[in-house]
C-alpha cells in the first residue's frame, strides 16, 4: 500500500512531493528528532594561573636553562647561580673558632730535670712502703672529687640515688662499705704476691669477696715484673699535694705507675675510667718530684679487675699520653687551689 501512494505521488507535479511527509501515515510510521543547542545560563569564575604573577623578566633565564635540555646541564656553577637569583647573595659568615686549649698556669713538667738518679739502685730488693702522713696538702683523691665535671657529678649522684631507692639508704651504705672492703683485700692479696714473689695464699684464693678478682688479673701479672714501691706515699714538693700509690713495678719492660681497680662492669677502654688516668698523672708526677724516690716514671697502668673472673683490661699510658693527662691534671689542681 505505501508502494503505491509512493509511485501515485510520483506521477503528480513535483511540488506535490513535500506532502509525502505531511500525510498523517508517514507521521506514525516516520517520527523524527529535533536537535537544538542553548548557552548556558550559569558561567564558572575564570581561573586564576599562579604563573601569571611570576617575574617572567626576572626567572627566563632560569626557565630557559631548564627546558632547552633534554638532560640536566646544571653543574656547581650554575646551581649556585640559581641559588642566587632564587634567594639572594649568601651571607658570608666567619667559621666559629675554636676554644683554644687551656694551659696551666704553673706550668711543672712531668718529669723532673733536676732529680739526679744514681747509677746504683738500692741494695734492699724489697719495694718502698712509705706510710702516708696527716698534713694539710689536699690529697690527689679529695682535688678530683672537688673539681668533678657537673656532667660528671650528676652521672655520678643518679647513680646512687637509683641505687638508694633500690637497697635504701642502709642498703647502700653496706653496698658502699662491702665494696671499700674488697678493694683492700684485693690489694693486701696482691701487695702479698708481689712480696713473696708467689701466687696468693690458699685462703685469699678462696675468699669469695676476691677470688674473682685474683683470677681476672693472672695474665696481667705474668707482664709484671721489678716492684719498686707498693701501697706507699708520695708527695709532690712544688705543688704541694700528696697521694698512695698502688703500686711502681715494670709493665712488659715499661717502668710504671700502676693503679688497680675493681669493678663489676666491664670497662674495655681507658675512657670508661673517668678520672682514673689524671690520677695516675698526678701520682707519675709526685713520684718525679719526691726526693724519697731515687727513681722516675714516664708511663702508667691501670688495670680494671671484674669481680666475675673475666679476664682484667690493662690500659696502658705511654709517655705521650701520660703528659697530656698531666697537664689535665694541673689544670685541676688550679681550680682546686682557686676554690680553696
Amino acid at each position: 500500500l505505501v508502494r503505491m501512494k509512493f509511485l501515485q505521488l510520483l506521477s503528480r507535479k513535483p511540488g506535490k512531493l513535500g506532502m509525502l511527509f505531511q500525510i498523517p501515515f508517514c507521521q506514525s510510521q516516520f517520527p523524527y528528532l529535533c536537535l537544538a543547542t542553548s548557552t548556558c545560563l550559569y558561567s564558572k569564575k575564570k581561573k586564576v594561573n599562579g604563573y601569571e604573577q611570576v617575574d617572567q623578566e626576572k626567572y627566563k633565564n632560569l626557565v630557559y636553562s631548564v627546558t632547552s635540555y633534554k638532560t640536566s646541564a646544571q653543574t656547581p656553577e650554575t646551581i649556585l647561580e640559581e641559588d642566587n637569583l632564587l634567594y639572594g647573595p649568601l651571607d658570608k659568615h666567619r667559621r666559629p673558632v675554636k676554644a683554644e686549649t687551656k694551659t696551666p698556669k704553673n706550668c711543672v713538667p712531668l718529669i723532673n730535670p733536676d732529680k739526679r738518679i744514681p747509677l746504683l739502685s738500692s741494695e734492699s730488693n724489697l719495694p718502698m712502703k712509705i706510710a702516708l702522713q696527716k698534713t694539710k696538702m689536699p690529697s690527689v683523691t679529695r682535688i678530683l672529687q672537688q673539681t668533678m665535671s657537673p656532667q660528671q657529678a650528676f652521672y655520678l649522684e643518679r647513680w646512687k640515688q637509683k641505687m638508694i631507692q633500690e637497697l635504701g639508704k642502709d642498703g647502700f651504705a653496706e653496698y658502699t662499705k662491702n665494696l671499700f672492703l674488697q678493694g683492700e683485700l684485693f690489694h693486701a692479696a696482691l701487695e702479698s704476691i708481689f712480696l713473696s714473689e708467689e701466687v696468693a695464699t690458699k685462703e685469699q684464693r678462696e675468699d669469695v669477696a676476691i677470688s674473682g678478682y685474683l683470677s681476672s688479673v693472672q695474665h696481667v701479672l705474668k707482664d709484671v715484673s721489678e716492684v719498686k714501691a707498693l701501697e706507699s706515699a708520695v708527695q709532690h714538693e712544688t705543688l704541694q699535694y700528696l697521694g698512695l700509690v698502688d703500686c711502681v713495678a715494670k709493665y712488659r719492660g715499661q717502668l710504671c705507675v700502676i693503679d688497680w681497680k675493681t669493678s663489676e662492669k666491664p670497662k674495655p677502654f681507658l675512657k670508661n675510667t673517668f678520672d682514673n688516668p689524671l690520677q695516675v698523672a698526678a701520682y707519675i708526677g709526685a713520684i718525679n718530684h719526691d726526693a724519697n724516690y731515687d727513681f722516675q716514671v714516664s708511663c702508667g697502668l691501670i688495670v680494671v679487675a671484674y669481680k666475675n673472673g673475666s679476664p682484667a683490661h690493662p690500659h696502658f699510658m705511654d709517655p705521650d699520653l701520660c703528659s697530656r693527662y698531666w697537664n689535665k691534671w694541673l689544670l685541676r689542681l688550679e681550680e682546686y687551689m682557686d676554690k680553696n
